[in-house]
Order: structure tokens, then C-alpha cells, then sequence
């Protein structure tokens, strides 16, 4: 509902697309990085079509723009792309592919929404191709923690207690266990910091709200109150703030690139198959020193 309800604001959606499309471009590039070409590629919470406008039919013959929220699936359904771009509402925890379909499956910041993780991966797994890879971006649990403490503390001065202001998160650590937990292979993960300025704290939250990524927690309080807000705001510049008198936001973004096993892919030699002892080698390097 919240996807739905900030895509039909065509206009202010539009206008908060920047921090989706830089993560799109770079998983875009990638999935550039790998030297192959693609018949099909599917993205999961495809939104209004971030990851299309980067790629081209070099890298692949056809995108599925797989997402369950109709309004962004449909915002830009009369653009132009490279690529042949096919769109398919559904639910991004019951994935509707057939076993060894899809020779690639990204995903760019929509994976924070999935409350099963491990189940989504594990049907990402079976509908890829021997060798396909699977590619994601989402959005890690260091991210806005200007605004977190920001709130923290208002809330303590004014209430005298935390509230659940903004949803929970993914910490990196826990992105490898879930690659594996799921059966892909050669997992590879990185961070990334994106840090955007505006000009208040409450230009953050509107924008925060237009790209429908405000707290789904469903224990939330129901609103924030305004002097709340307001010592949250002062806060926030007091600590954050830079010298312009903008402040920065924090978005941490763990990228992650696992693998569907297959017997053409580097395995590890057998334990104890090695020639050459390592300790030995040390040994001589440091009387060499």
C-alpha cells in the first residue's frame, strides 16, 4: 500500500528517484562486470523501472520487471528502453518462474520489504540456470543512523522512552549466512555509503515518505508529535549538520552476488592435497628478511 500510494504521486515520485536509480546504475554495472550475455534477466521489486534505464540489449535480450505493487510496476509503462522489458505483478516471496528459467536475477533495494529472506532466495536459487548469478542490492542496517538518533534522543527527552520511528534492518553480517543459508556458491559482498544533503531533517522525512519507504512496523505509533519532530530536527543539525548548514543523510547499501552451483565453477583442491608446505615458505622469506 505505501508503494502504491507514493507511485500515484506520479510527479513526486518521480523527484525522489535519485538515490534507486544510483543503485540501480550500480548494479548495473555489475552485472556489466561479468563478461556474458543474457537471454532473459529478472528483477525482483522492479518499482517504476529503475534498473531498465541502464541496461541495454549488449548485456540482454529481455527484462522481467517482476513486482508486487501495481501503481509503480505501471508508473512509466509508455517509456521506451534498450532492452525488451516485460512486466509481471506478483508477489516477491512466491516467485511464478519454472525450475532453470532465468539466467540472472537482480535486485535493487527491495529486499528490506521481504519477510521471508531465506525462502526468496531459495526460489531465486531454483529458477536460475546451472551458473546463473543472482545479484542484490538492499538497503543495510547502518543506514539513516543520523535520523535513528536523532529520533532516540527526542523521543527520551519528550517521552521519556524510544518508539519504533523507523523499520528494521538487515545487518551485513547476516547477508552472508543467508546466501548460504539458500544454496548459492561464491557468494561476494560489498558496502557502499551513499550520503545525501538536504536542507533539513524534515526534507528527509518528506522524501523518505514520497518514495513510500516510511516505518512499516506495525507496532508503530501512529504519529509523531510536532515538538517531537521539532527537537528531533534541532538535534540532528546540532550533531550532523554541516557547515552550510545542510545536513547529511546516511544510506549504507550492501550489494551481494551468489551463484548457482554447477561443476564448471573453481572448486577447492581436496584438504591435504598441497605440495608446497606454507609454513616453510614464511621460514625462508623471513631469514631471506
Amino acid at each position: 500500500m505505501q508503494r502504491d500510494r507514493a507511485a500515484s504521486r506520479v510527479q513526486d515520485s518521480r523527484e525522489v528517484d535519485y538515490l534507486r536509480d544510483e543503485v540501480a546504475a550500480r548494479v548495473a554495472d555489475r552485472l556489466l562486470d561479468i563478461k556474458r550475455r543474457y537471454h532473459t534477466v529478472v528483477e525482483i521489486g522492479a518499482g517504476c523501472g529503475h534498473l531498465a534505464k541502464y541496461v541495454d540489449d549488449d548485456m540482454m535480450d529481455r527484462l522481467v520487471m517482476y513486482e508486487m505493487a501495481k501503481v509503480p510496476l505501471e508508473r512509466d509503462a509508455g517509456k521506451e528502453y534498450q532492452v525488451d522489458v516485460q512486466r509481471h505483478q506478483g508477489d516477491e516471496e512466491s516467485l511464478e518462474f519454472e525450475p532453470e528459467s532465468v539466467d540472472a536475477v537482480v535486485s535493487s533495494l527491495s529486499m528490506h520489504w521481504v519477510n521471508d529472506l531465506p525462502g526468496m532466495l531459495i526460489r531465486i536459487r531454483k529458477a536460475l540456470v546451472p551458473d546463473g548469478v543472482f545479484i542484490g542490492a538492499m538497503i543495510g542496517g547502518d543506514s539513516l543512523f543520523e535520523l535513528r538518533t536523532s529520533l532516540q534522543l527526542a523521543d527520551l527527552d519528550r517521552d521519556g522512552g524510544i518508539a519504533a520511528r523507523v523499520s528494521p534492518l538487515t545487518n551485513t553480517r547476516d547477508v552472508g549466512s543467508l546466501l548460504n543459508r539458500a544454496g548459492l556458491t561464491l557468494s561476494t559482498i560489498d558496502i557502499d555509503n551513499i550520503v545525501v544533503n538536504y536542507p533539513s531533517m524534515l526534507h528527509l522525512v518528506s522524501d523518505i515518505n514520497a518514495m513510500g519507504e516510511g516505518n512499516a512496523v506495525v507496532q508503530r505509533l501512529p504519529l509523531i508529535k510536532r515538538d517531537t519532530l521539532l527537537a528531533a530536527s534541532a538535534i540532528y543539525k546540532e550533531m550532523h549538520g554541516n557547515e552550510d548548514g545542510s545536513v547529511p543523510a546516511t544510506f549504507q547499501i550492501i550489494y551481494m552476488i551468489g551463484w548457482k552451483p554447477d561443476p564448471s565453477q573453481p572448486q577447492p583442491l581436496p584438504r591435504g592435497s598441497g605440495e608446497v608446505s606454507l609454513g616453510n615458505m614464511f621460514d625462508s622469506t623471513s631469514h631471506k628478511l
